[in-house]
């Protein structure tokens, strides 16, 4: 892969909201940037009726040409469909596009047919039990910047009964299996999927709490009101800075490997830690 590329996939771990847009609603997009997402994906695949996808087409042609375009990403069909063959057609008219989210992602050589078609770096959809078993292929693909999922899809493929504690343990083993193939395979951490309720904050801030502990690196939003919450909830508390601080502080002044704090012990991975957070 070329240094742009590369560049464009190091940076990617930094978005921590994915806004969805879909293609028929382009008027949006600015209403989406303006929410302070970090990154706003226009959406050609399942928010937009088959009826409508030619002129979802259009309508995002004429955005990226526009002068108020800003880089975003695009959700294109599964790969080996009529309509992917023609997002793949639409997207290489478009030089600016931010990178595309491939839907249904199952196969490594889909993977790299679309970077070799569109030079963009690739963000890989799991939706299918095809897909998830397939994830450490897909890993080795040229392109793929990262893994994100899409639950629902594989609660129906994998027959899980959505929202009783059975999903929940099935969720997180999907995030584990994420986690633990994007860093052997040095990916940008996974994307976690859509919280559905957007209305219900406290259940967003939970979820986000629970993705952001186990190191996923962001979360993909259907409306602008979830990107605040799940910024504010990302953000360390002053307790855990100031804690931080200090860990950072006598080990800089002491150079000691081991030693405590308020009666805590810290040693290497505790100061590293530290780090990663005063580093964010």
């Amino acid at each position: 892969m070329d240094s742009v590329i590369n560049n464009k996939i190091k940076t990617i771990s930094q978005n921590k909201t994915w806004l969805f847009v879909p293609a028929t609603r382009i008027d949006r997009v600015a209403k989406a940037f303006a929410s302070g997402a970090d990154a706003v994906i226009v959406d050609l695949e399942d928010a937009v009726a088959p009826g409508d996808k030619a002129s979802a087409r259009e309508a995002l042609q004429q955005y990226h040409d526009s002068a108020g375009y800003q880089p975003i990403w695009v959700r294109i069909n599964k790969a080996g469909s009529e309509e992917f063959f023609k997002d793949i057609v639409l997207c290489q008219k478009m030089s600016h596009l931010a990178g595309l989210l491939l839907a249904k992602a199952e196969q490594a050589e889909d993977i790299n047919s679309v970077y070799q078609l569109t030079n963009l770096p690739v963000i890989a959809l799991i939706e299918s039990a095809i897909g998830l078993y397939q994830l450490d292929s897909m890993a080795k693909a040229i392109g793929l910047a990262a893994f994100s999922y899409g639950f629902l899809d594989l609660c129906n493929d994998l027959q899980v009964q959505v929202g009783t504690p059975a999903a929940d343990i099935i969720a997180n083993q999907i995030r584990y299996q994420l986690i633990l193939t994007s860093k052997v395979h040095q990916l940008s951490p996974p994307i976690d999927t859509i919280y559905p309720d957007f209305n219900n904050e406290v259940g967003l801030s939970d979820r986000v709490q629970l993705w952001s502990q186990m190191g996923m690196s962001g979360m993909l939003c259907i409306h602008p009101k979830q990107v605040a919450v799940v910024q504010q909830t990302l953000q360390p508390t002053d307790e855990a800075l100031l804690f931080a601080q200090r860990v950072v502080e006598e080990y800089e002044r002491s150079g000691q490997a081991v030693f405590k704090i308020d009666g805590e012990m810290v040693d290497a991975p505790v100061i590293e830690r530290s780090r990663q957070l005063l580093a964010k």
